[in-house]
């Protein structure tokens, strides 16, 4: 099972680093449709860039599930506690290389991308190695944070609160209008 979850792993980063790169320009290539602000993002604010990350962890997690679940009880906890990780990368690594600098680079922006996408699956593969979050209120749990991040991310798109992490460098703006 070790080398089976090491390939998942891999699949997953790669997975998440190739659709996440993909939905950068998707809002975009779509034309603004509506339907694609929900899945991509939508401005060059850290939380859309956040957004990237999580909706192809959200739906590899689905896939894995359906290859996986019976055979890896505890997926859902450990891919919550790995998101949460992966996503909290993402700002405090962007916030950190641009207060020292006070500019931003566009390859560290997509470093800090990826680090943030080896991080959480890296992490993700330890807590499923130790396999010792079994309790169903811990997979209940782990379902209800995926869920609540994507409807976070989802409202908080249509919605933003109006400070830095939502705020778009380049317009000034917050969010998108649909």
């Amino acid at each position: 099972m070790r080398r089976r979850l090491f390939f998942w792993e891999l699949a997953g980063f790669l997975f998440t680093g190739a659709l996440g790169t993909a939905l950068h320009f998707v809002y975009d290539w779509s034309g603004r449709a509506p339907a694609a602000a929900v899945f991509s993002a939508v401005n060059e604010s850290t939380w859309e860039h956040m957004k990237l990350l999580f909706v192809p962890v959200f739906l590899f997690s689905v896939i894995q599930m359906g290859f996986l679940g019976r055979d890896c009880p505890h997926l859902l906890w450990c891919r919550a506690l790995s998101a949460l990780a992966g996503l909290a990368l993402i700002p405090v690594l962007f916030y950190t290389y641009t207060g020292v600098l006070g500019y931003h680079v566009v390859w560290a922006d997509i470093a800090v991308f990826f680090l943030a996408d080896g991080a959480l699956f890296a992490l993700d593969g330890w807590l499923l190695r130790r396999g010792r979050q079994r309790a169903l209120w811990r997979q209940v749990a782990g379902l209800a944070v995926l869920w609540g991040l994507m409807f976070a991310f989802v409202l908080c798109t249509v919605r933003p609160p109006r400070i830095a992490l939502w705020r778009d460098p380049v317009t000034g703006q917050y969010g998108v209008t649909l």
